[in-house]
């Protein structure tokens, strides 16, 4: 589509203006190729017509549609011109209040004049990591995207800060290196980012200075190169400076000032540091008040002063070298006042008494004559002879002058080499980033040499930034598949070229001040010469002073006056030579004769018109032109070898008032900065890029259902551009991304426009009729309704009498009253009722409420003593404790006194010892000068006598010599006279050298006078401290005697405690009795071993005779003998009688063997009745062996059931369950006593019937014997079963309750089992024995199952050991183990118990070396795995459960209430752990701390997609493409894509995580509640520095996240006691801020009550940069968000940061929550390898 098609009505133009330079206008009437005029109609409301050329019309420019309008980035614009770029602009800066805004490259700054809270830490931390364009624009966002750069690609890179004086470079230059100090901390000990931020104060204080446009302009150049490491943290820094404004050291604008650093010194005089400066007042100094106003409002000088002294000695300069700065500043203020006064028309002359003459010479120690020779006098030297000629007063201050601004220049340069040379550290740099704060275009009314190199340097640095800008557009084409088509722009080589090319005007200046008679005038002409021709060269045509250059941005006029002497910047030779001579090293070393250097080269992108500066002749000075190019040739190379980045700073009005826009003043730097320039290459091209999935989403509406059921959303944005623009020039498809040509979108816009006005004059149409439909259906209903009341009406009135209607009237009445009699007959009765339950009830609540204030009364009275006699107690406590330290301070403060007082005596003793000294050495002196005199006496003898001597020659020579008398006469009186001149010169020397010698004499005996003057002074003193000193001791002494009084009070409290102790010790006592009826217990078990191991002998012996008589000559005495020595060691080891029985059942069978030969028939019955008696036994024997198994091994299961499920329950039960057992055990025990005696009785039977044949009758006995038994046993068994399944019932409801935690006992389960398997081979393999067993009497000596032992919950281990336990338990314990997940919080009661016997054993070495061993140990696990969130929280919680066990079982009361008898009984006696508490308190702290930083590390990523950029409520778009370009380089290709989805799931992960390892529920909710602080503030922090966050949509989609939240934590059981949703209402009321009307007084009001938790400046900060998504919504007006502020300013307290923190992080408590777990039930796991440890 063609560009003036867009020309149609209700669309908008801009046209020129005078006074805004542009302004807005809409068509009333479309425009038709061939028109003359357009017809406007102005904002205001007046209609005109435009202009145009018919035959080339230039139309107007069209204005963006509003919902483009205040985009981040200026490129981003469908029209991109100059008018689009300067409303744009005004509309970020005025109405929304936001200062950054980005222009392609470019980041444009605008100076608000006001300080704003967007540079805090939070904002820093906010931008770090982020990609460029996510955030809005920023001055930390080029900083970060600089810092990401040069780590990523490993390349140099180059911040340019450019502008006028006073748009705010220096602050951005500030900013950008206080953003790479933050995020690149290096942690070492050498502070070098500290250092790095220093070395600001101290150039601003020597290089800044008032300007009329600046209060803190810089006056010079400044290049700092940030050095970083490998690991990219800051290593040191470089500073590189151009062009200092020199000659504002002498002279100054009016209302300018000098530099800083002037009047911080003026300002401290009085200082007894800058005493001996001799410095005045600064308006006394004639350098310091040229511009009048020495102050500036707002700033302390004296201040600023201790700030940069401070940072001086940062930087680690010593006190010497600043001491030495200022005695050269001072001097070239003293060297200002100087008075050179006219002595003639052609001689000047310096008083010898003038004191600033002398002021600097004393502080520089320069020759005073020197000095005032060579400043009124100049040397020439010429072929044959060398000429001193003076000059005028003029010259002479020129001169003056010139030396001031070499000294100054000079210093400048060392001080920034100091700089330099502390902000180097050891260390390789890797690379760098410099920051450049340079100068902008400036072009005055009188333009100078300054103004000719900064614009100078401005073309260049406009050459380097055009083909940069050049060389990214055509990477963004090459990537995107673009064909490449030549751009044409601005190349400014020619404006270099005339500058500085062969014969330019730097060639062309130089070589005049090459002639010593060189004028401005001459060199101008020489201008005018060589460069007519040149079109950007012009000379003025009023004007024959003055020349005119066309540079890129503007034509400048400079004034020819004063750029030779500048250039030259001479300083004669005589004055050098002076300095040199000077004793003070410092200004000795700034004239030393330095050697030609040449400069490295590097290959270079930008080349100037001539190679670099060449070494030039020795005896020629390099000119300023020359200097300058050189610095500024190196610094083009500099930046072409690196990556730049642009910052361009706007001066938005001259009158420095906040916020305020003056568009002439903005537009003639935009246009001058270089950012229209960009917004011309870019316009020539494809100005506005969108990705195809924001197309998609944006112009979906333009899509037809045929196209929107493609599921390549790239060929449907392909489609749908081909059928919508016919013309395919007008865009481009690129890879990723679509490329239009300028007003491509805005007429997208205009068609979206449309086709929503066409919906909804649709909606409106079908709402309208369905109103409209519904109103007359009522209204049609209601006239029916009506129309049936009046015919029915009419229809009564027909066929109703009067008398019908009087009786109708009658009946009404009576039921009137009838039912008002009934009425009130109900009210009376109700209202009695009434009556009488309020008198019960408010009687009832009297008196209760009397009780209760009787109660209270009582209570009152009982808190009165109480609280009285324990307010008595602390006092009384405190009040001896006062006492004490009163009295051990008032002796330590005598004794000091005492100290000090012997001090003083010596020291007195030393200045009488010195000044003795000193008047000896007087003495001395004046015998010195004494015999000086007499030498010099003796000189004048001599004299005297060679004056004798020739005259005596000269008489002589007179009568020789007659004819020669005349020219001797005349040498002699000659002779005479310089004798008579000498004589008279040592005279007075002589008479002044005793003068002198006679006041010294005086002085020493004043000073002598007046030490010993001093000397009575201090006795006296000191005696009157002696007579106090002891008058103290006195006092001392009756405080002691006090003292002691109290002592006793104290001694009778101490005999009450030791009642006490004593009683507690009779307590005490108990204990050994209890360990003696443990011994007893003991003994009595041994007893019972003894006496069952007698019973076994005797059972083994009778059972060998009773072998004998049934063997006894049968088989021979061996075969006897084996059988019956077969088992009794093996009854001593065992303990059983197993063996026995095989013996018995050997011989048993050798005599049915025997039996079986001689009775076959008696054999055969009684086979036949042994087989079913051993049936019987062996399933006898298999039950109870199989009972005592499962027992033991129902028993220790049951046991770790107990110890897993704490929170259970069926304790009570398993202990009845354990008494159940021990009653049969003792039952067990008393039928085996009875056995063992049935045993012996049927033993003896046995051998008594064994000679009778009746053993048929006996078997039968025994067998009915053994079926009793079994009926019995059975009977035991079904009872045990019982309490078998009672408890595996009470297991099944254990597991139905920790279901969650099956999968983790899975494999414990597997060692159980295993060890069931084991139990039942044993079990086989008894059963075998068993079945071996024929007779019925071995049935009866089964033996009874062991006694289980009583563990204390105490682990013993030797000292050795502790090592070995520390490694296995804490150091490579691992979180995910499976006995570790069964018992949460294992490793700490294992280390308690630990702890516990080493208190038991009062062992306090080995309790104190545990603890501090466990200490180490989590310490160092935790150090070494500072990022394993498993580990933390499984040490938390074990450190929080350690904690816990140390306040159970201290022994206190206040943590004992809780605990079982048996928890009481196992408190530590011995030791008193309350300072290991408080460790292990700070340990579980630090934990914690770090345990939440790992959660946050984790969460950031995901909380701003999760929250902010994920889309949870579909359907709704709330994001608002505008086609920014990103650049290529700040985006990661695969970045994972987060949602809330993500953010849940993580969330959840930490849950089940930390209930995973058992930590307690209060240490949870705190967790969760400051995770829950960490999502709401990024996020509100994000809505806040994001402007295209902040809309209506938006907000439902947070509203919607944030429900999503609350969903979770009521998922988790989490709302109640975590405060979590509390910490969400900063966030929850920004989101309603975003939806909620904001337009009335009604509705500010409505918000400053509802944003309770927001503060001011973030309302504010949300209103301004709300920002509609359609066309439809409104923006919020000026005067809204002005309204509320001033509505918000009654809002008393409240922070003014605009970010929240958060670092913040909520105070931690650990509740004391009790354990219920058994530490003697706890048993150790297999798989922790602590066989070295037993349970006691």
């Amino acid at each position: 589509m063609a560009l003036s098609e867009l020309y149609t009505k209700y669309n908008r133009v801009w046209i020129p203006d005078e006074e805004h330079v542009w302004k807005s206008a809409e068509i009333l009437r479309d425009f038709k190729p061939g028109d003359d005029t357009l017809q406007l109609q102005l904002e205001d409301g007046t209609e005109m017509l435009y202009s145009l050329d018919t035959s080339s019309p230039q139309l107007p420019h069209l204005r963006n549609p509003d919902i483009l309008v205040g985009e981040n980035d200026l490129t981003a614009l469908s029209y991109l011109h100059e008018p689009a770029v300067l409303h744009n602009l005004k509309v970020r800066f005025v109405e929304s209040k936001i200062i950054y805004t980005y222009c392609g490259i470019i980041l444009v700054a605008v100076n608000p004049y006001k300080q704003l809270h967007i540079y805090g830490d939070a904002v820093i931390h906010a931008y770090s990591g982020q990609n460029m364009g996510d955030m809005d624009p920023h001055i930390f966002a080029v900083a970060e995207e600089a810092y990401k750069q040069m780590a990523r690609n490993n390349k140099n890179q180059s911040i340019i800060v450019s502008g006028e004086s006073g748009a705010g470079k220096t602050v951005s230059a500030r900013y950008a290196m206080r953003y790479f100090a933050m995020v690149s901390k290096s942690g070492s000990k050498t502070h070098v980012e500290d250092k790095v931020l220093a070395s600001n104060p101290i150039t601003e204080a020597i290089g800044n200075a008032k300007t009329t446009r600046n209060d803190n302009s810089s006056r010079f150049g400044k290049y700092t190169e940030i050095s970083f490491d490998r690991r990219y943290q800051i290593i040191g820094a470089n500073m590189r400076t151009y062009l200092l404004e020199k000659s504002r050291v002498v002279s100054q604008s009016e209302s300018e000032r000098n530099y800083h650093i002037f009047y911080q010194m003026c300002a401290c005089a009085d200082q007894p540091e800058f005493k001996s400066l001799r410095l005045l007042r600064a308006d006394e100094f004639r350098y310091t008040s040229m511009g009048g106003e020495t102050a500036i409002e707002g700033v302390d000088d004296r201040k600023d002063m201790e700030e940069t002294r401070r940072t001086f000695s940062l930087l680690g300069l010593t006190k010497d070298f600043q001491a030495d700065v200022f005695k050269v500043l001072a001097g070239i203020l003293h060297l200002g006042n100087v008075e050179i006064r006219n002595v003639g028309s052609d001689r000047s002359s310096i008083s010898s008494s003038d004191p600033h003459i002398a002021a600097f010479c004393d502080l520089l120690r320069v020759s005073p004559d020197g000095v005032t020779r060579w400043l009124c006098h100049r040397r020439f030297v010429m072929v044959a002879e060398t000429v001193v000629k003076p000059v005028t007063s003029k010259r002479a201050v020129n001169a003056r002058d010139a030396l001031a601004k070499q000294i100054y220049a000079h210093l400048f340069d060392c001080v920034i080499q100091k700089i330099n040379a502390a902000l180097q550290v050891p260390g390789k740099q890797h690379s760098f980033i410099g920051v450049l704060d340079i100068y902008g275009f400036e072009t005055f009314d009188i333009n100078s040499f300054e103004q000719f190199c900064i614009n100078y340097a401005n073309e260049k640095l406009q050459q380097q930034f055009n083909l940069h800008v050049f060389k990214l557009e055509q990477e963004e084409y090459m990537k995107e598949d673009i064909p490449w088509t030549l751009i044409d722009f601005y190349d400014n080589q020619p404006v270099i070229d005339l500058i500085e090319a062969k014969m330019g005007i730097l060639d062309l200046l130089d070589e005049e001040c090459l002639f010593p008679q060189g004028t401005d005038q001459n060199w101008l002409q020489k201008l005018y010469n060589y460069l007519a021709d040149n079109p950007l060269f012009e000379k003025p045509r009023m004007s024959n002073e003055a020349f005119i250059i066309q540079h890129f941005a503007d034509k400048v006029e400079y004034q020819c006056w004063g750029f030779l002497e500048k250039n030259r910047d001479t300083l004669y030779e005589e004055l050098i030579d002076t300095m040199r001579t000077s004793k003070f090293p410092l200004l000795a070393n700034f004239f030393l004769e330095e050697e030609p250097g040449g400069v490295g080269s590097k290959g270079i992108k930008v080349r100037p018109a001539r190679p670099g500066v060449k070494p030039t002749n020795k005896n020629l000075r390099t000119t300023v032109g020359e200097k300058f190019r050189s610095s500024l040739y190196l610094l083009m190379e500099t930046l072409n070898a690196t990556t730049p980045h642009y910052v361009r700073c706007i001066k938005p009005n001259e009158e420095k008032m906040p916020f305020e826009y003056d568009s002439k003043r903005v537009v003639q730097q935009l246009r001058a900065c270089g950012v229209l320039e960009t917004i011309h290459i870019s316009a020539q091209s494809y100005p506005s890029r969108w990705t195809y999935i924001e197309f998609y989403s944006r112009y979906s509406i333009l899509m037809s259902q045929q196209e929107l059921v493609l599921t390549d959303k790239k060929q449907t944005c392909r489609t749908v551009l081909q059928r919508l623009i016919q013309d395919s020039n007008q865009y481009k498809f690129g890879r990723t991304k679509i490329f239009f040509r300028a007003g491509q979108v805005a007429y997208l816009e205009k068609l979206r426009l449309d086709r929503l006005r066409g919906a909804c004059v649709t909606i409106q149409k079908h709402v309208r009729g369905w109103s409209h439909r519904r109103t007359f259906l009522r209204m049609r209903e209601a006239a029916i309704i009506l129309q049936q009341y009046v015919r029915g009406q009419r229809r009564i009135r027909k066929s109703v009498t009067a008398a019908a209607l009087k009786q109708g009237w009658a009946a009404v009445v009576i039921q009137r009253y009838w039912r008002g009699h009934l009425t009130r007959q109900i009210f009376r009765m109700v209202r009695s009722s009434s009556i009488i339950i309020q008198a019960f009830t408010r009687g009832w609540i009297a008196r209760k409420r009397y009780k209760k204030m009787v109660e209270v009364q009582k209570a009152l009275i009982l808190q009165k003593y109480a609280r009285a006699w324990l307010a008595r107690r602390r006092f009384q406590t405190l009040r001896r404790l006062v006492h004490n330290v009163q009295l051990s301070y008032r002796c330590q403060q005598l004794r000091k006194k005492l100290e000090d007082q012997g001090k003083e005596n010596c020291g007195l003793l030393e200045r009488l010892t010195s000044l003795a000294g000193a008047h000896a050495q007087g003495l001395d002196k004046l015998h010195s000068l004494e015999a000086q005199l007499g030498k010099s006496a003796t000189e004048k003898a001599s004299l005297e006598e060679r004056e004798k001597k020739s005259k005596e020659d000269a008489a002589k020579t007179i009568a020789q010599l007659q004819q020669e008398k005349d020219g001797f006469i005349v040498q002699k009186q000659d002779l005479e006279k310089k004798l008579a001149d000498t004589a008279t010169e040592m005279k007075d020397g002589f008479d002044q050298i005793k003068t002198t010698l006679k006041e010294d004499l005086e002085r020493e005996e004043r000073l002598r006078k007046i030490a010993e003057n001093n000397l009575d002074l201090q006795k006296e003193d000191h005696e009157k401290e002696v007579e106090i000193l002891r008058e103290e001791n006195r006092r001392l002494k009756e405080e002691r005697v006090r003292l002691q009084r109290q002592t006793e009070e104290g001694a009778q409290v101490n005999t009450d405690l030791q009642d006490q102790v004593i009683q507690l010790t009779k307590h005490v006592k108990v204990i050994p009795e209890l360990r003696k009826d443990l011994h007893n217990l003991q003994t009595q078990r041994d007893d019972l071993d003894r006496r069952m191991k007698g019973q076994s002998e005797e059972a083994i012996a009778k059972m060998s005779v009773i072998t004998r008589q049934l063997l006894g000559g049968m088989m021979e005495e061996e075969v006897i003998s084996r059988l019956a020595s077969d088992g009794p060691e093996q009854i001593y080891e065992a303990g059983d009688l197993l063996t026995a029985f095989d013996g018995l059942q050997k011989a048993t069978r050798v005599l049915e063997r025997k039996q079986k030969e001689q009775k076959e028939v008696s054999d055969s019955q009684i086979e036949g009745l042994t087989f079913k008696v051993e049936h019987l036994q062996n399933e006898n024997n298999q039950l109870q062996k199989l009972f005592q198994e499962k027992m033991s091994v129902n028993d220790s299961i049951g046991q770790e059931v107990t110890r897993l499920n704490q929170e259970n329950m069926v304790i009570p039960e398993l202990k009845q369950t354990v008494s159940e057992l021990q009653r049969h055990k003792q039952e067990l025990e008393e039928q085996l006593e009875e056995q063992t005696r049935g045993m012996t009785g049927d033993i003896k039977k046995l051998q008594m019937n064994v000679e009778e044949e009746a053993s048929q009758r006996r078997l039968l006995e025994q067998h009915e014997q053994v079926e009793r038994e079994k009926e019995e046993v059975e009977r035991r068994v079904e009872e045990l079963e019982e309490v078998l399944r009672r408890q595996k019932n009470t297991e099944t409801e254990a597991k139905t309750r920790f279901t969650q935690e099956a999968s983790r006992l899975t494999a414990e389960n597997m060692d159980f089992e295993e060890q069931l398997d084991m139990k039942d081979r044993l079990i086989r393999k008894l059963q075998n024995k068993i079945k071996s067993l024929q007779t019925s009497e071995k049935a009866n000596q089964t033996p009874a199952p062991t006694i289980p032992k009583e563990y204390l919950g105490m682990l013993e281990y030797k000292r050795e050991d502790e090592p070995k336990l520390i490694q296995y338990i804490i150091l490579d314990l691992k979180p995910r183990g499976v006995v570790v997940n069964m018992i949460p919080n294992m490793a700490a009661q294992l280390l308690f118990m630990c702890v516990r016997h080493a208190d038991y054993l009062n062992d306090g070495a080995k309790l104190k070396s545990l603890m501090n061993a466990i200490i180490s140990g989590v310490k160092k696990v935790i150090t070494d795995h500072q990022a394993d969130f498993e580990l933390l929280s499984f040490w938390l919680s074990n450190m929080y459960h350690m904690l816990n066990c140390l306040k159970q079982y201290s022994g206190e009361e206040e943590f004992m209430k809780q605990n079982s008898p048996r928890q009481k009984k196992n408190c530590l006696q011995n030791f008193d752990l309350s300072e290991h508490r408080q460790i292990f308190s700070d340990l579980a702290i630090r934990i914690y701390h770090q345990f939440i930083s790992v959660m946050e590390k984790a969460l950031m990523p995901m909380i701003v997609p999760g929250m902010l950029e994920h889309e949870s409520l579909q359907g709704i778009s709330s994001m608002k493409p505008t086609g920014f370009r990103k650049r290529s380089s700040s985006i990661y290709e695969d970045q994972e894509i987060y949602t809330i989805s993500s953010l849940l799931q993580q969330l959840s992960l930490y849950h089940s995580t930390m209930s995973q390892h058992g930590m307690e529920e209060g240490l949870v909710r705190q967790a969760v509640k400051q995770t829950f602080f960490l999502v709401g503030a990024a996020t509100l922090n994000n809505i806040l520095l994001r402007k295209d966050m902040c809309s209506c949509r938006k907000g439902m989609q947070i509203r919607c996240n944030i429900s999503y939240l609350e969903e979770w934590l009521k998922e988790k059981d989490l709302v109640q006691g975590t405060s979590a949703m509390e910490t969400l209402k900063p966030l929850c009321q920004a989101a309603w801020l975003l939806q909620v009307n904001k337009t009335t007084d009604d509705d500010a009001k409505e918000i400053i009550e509802q944003c309770s938790e927001l503060n001011t400046v973030q309302i504010v900060k949300i209103l301004n940069s709300y920002t509609p998504i359609d066309d439809f919504e409104k923006r919020v007006a000026p005067s809204f968000v002005r309204k509320v502020q001033g509505l918000l300013q009654d809002r008393e307290g409240g922070s003014s940061q605009l970010m929240l923190d958060t670092q913040y992080r909520f105070q931690v408590t650990f509740p004391f929550t009790p354990s219920s777990q058994a530490l003697e039930l706890l048993q150790l796991p297999s798989s922790l390898r602590l066989g070295f440890i037993t349970r006691i």
